[in-house]
């Protein structure tokens, strides 16, 4: 197993960052860190599972039908996973509705099933979907603290400032959240610039 199979995902190629990827349910859901957290954990635990199943089902799959048996085994997990969340968690279920089905189509799920776990090991496939899922769970829960703090002037739902704030109303509208994440986007670029400069990125 590879370490650089966990930590590509979260820093060099996070998928939100810096692929660009994913960005339905990253700008639709992330008006709080909570949901931020929430939906970055439920595409986590899918990738982990449909990645290991991939993985482990890679030399039984015929080339022609792998695409369609991918986004069953990815639509199994998506099932298992909406449905224990409304199970134990169904204020945040209802809140994220119908974005936790439409795990199924994101291109970050699929895309690592198709390049990364069909031509990999177990371990590494593995790791690939926890580095993954947590470099998209970590990119949503900044653009949904970001958004929540300065939207509502609070964090994980407690109030930061006084009663003189005036939250800025439209960074929990839609255009708030590409505005928040333009600019979470070009903070990463400039430390990852200076920390290449210094050849600490190499």
């Amino acid at each position: 197993m590879r370490l650089s199979s966990l930590t590509d995902g979260v820093f060099k190629n996070n998928a939100v960052l810096k692929q660009v990827l994913g960005l339905c349910p990253a700008l639709a859901v992330t008006t709080s860190a909570v949901n931020g957290i929430a939906m970055g954990g439920a595409t986590m635990a899918v990738l982990m599972g449909s990645n290991i199943v991939v993985s482990l089902t890679k030399k039984l799959i015929p080339s022609k039908v792998r695409i369609p048996a991918y986004i069953v085994i990815i639509a199994s997990f998506v099932t298992l996973v909406d449905l224990i969340m409304n199970a134990y968690m169904h204020d945040l279920h209802k809140v994220l509705g119908l974005f936790i089905p439409l795990i199924v189509v994101n291109c970050v799920v699929l895309g690592r099933a198709e390049s990364f776990a069909s031509k990999n090991g177990l371990g590494d496939a593995l790791l690939d979907g926890i580095g993954t899922g947590l470099g998209f769970t970590f990119a949503l829960f900044v653009l949904g603290a970001v958004r929540e703090v300065l939207g509502n002037g609070t964090l994980f739902g407690a109030g930061l400032f006084g009663e003189s704030f005036q939250p800025s109303i439209v960074m929990i509208l839609p255009p708030g959240a590409f505005i928040a994440l333009g600019f979470i986007m070009m903070v990463n670029n400039y430390i990852e610039e200076k920390r290449r400069s210094s050849g600490k990125g190499a």
